[in-house]
């Protein structure tokens, strides 16, 4: 049997979809050490999974067992200790084992890529991504008239459903639970489902606040 080497992982308080820009500002003595062990490597990379519960400082945390491999691209040393990373997401991780957090957090993955989908055709899928888009573009109108934070709502979306799909995920303005469960869809229209039940409720959630503020 083949040795497994484990995957240093970086548990967060937000999610990484797969082709997500991730920027870093890392300090921590432990995550210093990880980023060193990380470059030693020909293609570095680490993982990152949401932080489902508790503080990820002190090592209390409850982590999620799905999240994604993140390949460093760039890293520029600020200061003496003080580094700043810019990663992207790329395949989905299962966490099959966690291992002790020393130096840094580690565990044993396999990728997960999408499951066979027998039900949803490519054209029906490029129909939901459009409706989607649309639906997308209302949400984040909706939260730019209550001030909140959000993505560009201009953003180009891929024409292939199983990216799109998570395209959709990181512009619509969802918190970090519902794109965990974008993530644990198992395949393009999955997410696109899960998707479409969460802007009901944050449309609905939105539509309240602006009657709200409005009253």
């Amino acid at each position: 049997m083949s040795e497994v080497t484990p995957l240093p992982m970086f548990p967060l308080g937000s999610v990484l979809l797969p082709g997500a820009i991730l920027p870093l500002h890392i300090f921590e003595p432990r995550y210093r050490v990880m980023l060193g062990d990380c470059l030693n490597d020909t293609e570095p990379s680490f993982g990152v999974v949401l932080i489902a519960r508790g503080s990820e400082v002190g090592g209390s945390d409850q982590r999620t067992m799905l999240g994604t491999r993140a390949r460093i691209l760039q890293v520029a040393e600020l200061d003496p200790g003080r580094f700043a990373v810019v990663a992207v997401g790329a395949e989905r991780i299962r966490v099959t084992q966690w291992l002790d957090d020393d130096p840094y957090p580690r565990a044993v993955v396999e990728p997960w890529p999408d499951e066979p989908d027998d039900v949803g055709d490519q054209e029906y899928l490029v129909g939901r991504v459009g409706v989607l888009a649309g639906r997308v573009r209302r949400a984040t109108a909706l939260a730019l008239e209550l001030g909140d934070a959000v993505a560009d709502p201009g953003s180009a979306i891929d024409p292939d459903p199983a990216v799109a799909s998570y395209q959709l995920a990181l512009l619509a303005p969802v918190g970090p639970l519902d794109r965990q469960q974008v993530l644990a869809a198992p395949h393009a229209r999955g997410r696109l489902e899960v998707l479409e039940g969460v802007l009901d409720d944050v449309e609905s959630l939105l539509r309240f606040r602006l009657d709200t503020a409005s009253g």
